[in-house]
């Protein structure tokens, strides 16, 4: 099945066509006029959608559709601080009951330092599957 694919800000739009009208109508009716498209065949559309707003298109080329590291580091940066919040939180609460019975804090304080640190992982991934790897667990 043939799919259409726009550039926008974010990235590489996809209109999935209906039996409805022939794919160049529906191309009109869909692209934004004077955006350049381009019919690829839904086989060339990476089924994994993680890094879905990282997709970039080469439109002065027949390529594929590729992942920017980039962006796929931020998104990766974005969802381990999503994943760590509620582990720091929990940290936190640790933390306050050990001060307050006079408990040893170190391996509370080493996990929120690890925690914390976790998005500068992404940074030294050079592959998108390193950066799915990428996880707030031990």
């Amino acid at each position: 099945m043939k799919k259409i694919i726009y550039p926008t800000e974010i990235g590489v739009s996809v209109v999935h066509p209906t039996d409805e009208l022939s794919i160049e109508l529906t191309a009109k009716k869909a692209v934004p006029n004077g955006v350049e498209y381009k019919i690829i065949e839904h086989t060339d559309i990476p089924s994994d959608r993680l890094f879905r707003n990282a997709w970039e298109y080469d439109f002065n080329k027949n390529g594929s559709i590729t992942i920017n590291l980039t962006k796929a580091k931020v998104i990766t940066k974005d969802r381990l601080r999503a994943d760590r919040k509620p582990l720091l939180e929990a940290q936190d609460v640790l933390f306050m009951k050990a001060q307050e019975s006079g408990a040893d804090t170190t391996a509370i304080v080493a996990e929120k330092v690890r925690l914390r640190d976790i998005t500068k992982d992404a940074d030294t991934c050079t592959t998108t599957d390193q950066l799915k790897a990428l996880s707030c667990e031990e």
